[in-house]
């Protein structure tokens, strides 16, 4: 009873918490705009200078809530890998899933020349990168899935992704041995992250992906804390290996597929973020982890984003350098402090 009044006293703290750093969010930037006029904005007031209004609801704001579609879901499917495999080194990109959106990515601005179809997406705009990023996590989460169903070790599933991972990065590699300085040049911004480059309908298409996911891993709870304590346990409760594993392997393909798409491959959130979860909750359970890695996740991208985004500049810094330097020693401080794992 006490455990469950502490678990609500914390969500409270991180809604809290999380609105707060969504409005630090929304009133930084590289145009200065005063905290009154920012609030007065988003309370359908018009500010003192008309184009505030502009920047507030057609760049922060979409940026903002990429930042919390983008922390929540990274974190989350983070959350399903380690469990899945009972390692604290899983990630949301140990299936190769991430790598294939990379590789997707890397054959429109790289491999133009190769690709016969690259006019049938040129027409799309800045949605074909997407498009062609989530092709090639579809495609891996696709073999993934084949192989699942052959394979009983989750281990060697492990292995087998990252295996993929591995297969995947080296075409990556020799597409920008051969590929131009613009084009290459190109891939490697892509490679930095961005949450600020998406339009409404790319917002509300990833925030449907994300929310499939989340759907997925709510249904897999019992699973997930089954396999905590072994799958010959999970079997014994009547869990269906095969049926579990191919939906969390969905799930964390929705979502770090679909992420890594839109936003770009984000480090170190996916793999952090249940780490400081689980020591700060100190406990196992499914029922309390996903919205709190969630809520967590979402509030480290904003700060990360919030400090990315240079005072008065229009230039940003790489969201994957600022998430890094931000979020590791912040992890490494609790693992000291704690003095164990949670597994």
């Amino acid at each position: 009873m006490q455990r469950a009044k502490t678990y609500r006293v914390s969500f409270v703290f991180l809604t809290l918490a999380l609105f707060c750093s969504w409005l630090l969010n929304v009133s930084s930037g590289s145009v200065s705009i005063p905290f009154a006029d920012v609030l007065s904005t988003l309370f359908g007031e018009s500010p003192e200078i008309a184009s505030w209004e502009y920047i507030i609801w057609d760049y922060r704001m979409p940026k903002a809530f990429t930042s919390i579609l983008v922390g929540g879901g990274l974190s989350l499917s983070g959350l399903l890998m380690q469990t899945l495999f009972r390692n604290p080194l899983a990630g949301p990109f140990v299936l190769g899933i991430s790598s294939g959106a990379s590789l997707g990515a890397a054959l429109l601005l790289m491999g133009t020349s190769l690709l016969a179809g690259y006019t049938s997406f040129s027409f799309l705009g800045d949605v074909s990168l997407a498009i062609a990023a989530s092709i090639g996590s579809f495609l891996v989460l696709l073999v993934v899935m084949i192989v699942a169903q052959r394979v009983k070790d989750t281990m060697a599933l492990l292995i087998i992704g990252l295996m993929f991972g591995s297969i995947t990065s080296a075409i990556v590699s020799v597409l920008a041995y051969f590929s131009s300085a613009e084009n290459l040049q190109r891939f490697i911004f892509w490679s930095f992250g961005s949450v600020g480059n998406l339009s409404t309908n790319q917002l509300l298409l990833l925030g449907s992906i994300v929310a499939l996911g989340v759907l997925l891993s709510i249904i897999s709870i019992k699973s997930l804390n089954a396999f905590l304590l072994g799958e010959n346990y999970a079997q014994s409760l009547g869990i269906s290996l095969k049926k579990s594993r191919l939906t969390i392997i969905i799930a964390t393909g929705l979502l770090a597929g679909g992420i890594t798409a839109f936003a770009g491959p984000i480090a170190f959130v996916g793999l952090a973020v249940p780490h400081l979860t689980r020591q700060i909750f100190d406990t196992m359970e499914h029922k309390v982890l996903i919205p709190a890695v969630m809520l967590y996740g979402a509030i480290l991208m904003l700060l990360c984003d919030t400090l990315a985004q240079l005072p008065n500049s229009a230039s940003v810094l790489p969201i994957n350098a600022i998430t890094s330097l931000v979020g590791a020693p912040v992890v490494i401080w609790l693992l000291v402090r704690k003095r164990k794992m949670m597994f």
